[in-house]
């Protein structure tokens, strides 16, 4: 009988500690959704602007191809004189 009552108390201190784990869990799960959700909403926040820095890039490059000279200066503005 006292091993018993012994076990009982044993199997209720786990069942508590896994209760204890498992809120925790989804408390945990539910902060990374949370963070998840703000992550994606920067990405499509900044992704207009992704674009237009691409474009701007390519435009560049082009630009670089037609007046490598000209293309130059504009490298060394941009890297010199507005910072």
């Amino acid at each position: 009988m006292k091993y018993v009552l012994i076990f009982l108390v044993f199997v209720a201190i786990e069942v508590m500690l896994r209760a204890d784990q498992q809120y925790k869990i989804i408390v945990a799960q539910s902060k990374c959704d949370s963070i998840q959700h703000v992550a994606d909403s920067l990405h499509w926040e900044l992704f207009p602007t992704q674009v237009e820095l691409g474009r701007y890039q390519v435009a560049y490059e082009i630009f670089a191809e037609r007046n490598p000279k000209a293309a130059s200066q504009f490298g060394d503005i941009i890297s010199n004189e507005t910072e």
